[in-house]
């Protein structure tokens, strides 16, 4: 089986962030050795690395910002849900007695 450019260009990425297999290392570097112009690519690929995650504490302070955010979110969010339930709810409720009145009225 011939390992073409595409399929090597796939791996590149997982080749890159070192989640491949040792076998899939060594086919990865065996072609990065055999074509330069591929292993620029990967090498300025792997410059362009972004920086780990950096870790950061909140205080006391931010957290209880957050959870009032949070909290006021929240309940405009069932505000609204509510509003919407009993919208719907009333437009059903008249849509009901049009009907009713229609019928009743031996549907004119």
């Amino acid at each position: 089986m011939d390992i073409t450019r595409d399929v090597i260009l796939d791996l590149l990425p997982l080749y890159l962030a070192d989640e491949v297999s040792a076998d899939t290392r060594a086919l990865v570097e065996q072609y990065l050795k055999e074509y330069p112009e591929l292993a620029d690519i990967a090498k300025e690929s792997e410059a362009m690395k972004l920086p780990e995650d950096e870790s950061f504490t909140l205080n006391q302070e931010d957290m209880m910002n957050a959870y009032k955010e949070a909290k006021r979110f929240m309940f405009w969010r069932t505000i609204v849900l509510a509003a919407i339930i009993s919208f719907s709810i009333l437009a059903l409720l008249a849509l009901g007695l049009i009907g009713a009145a229609y019928f009743f009225n031996g549907g004119l």
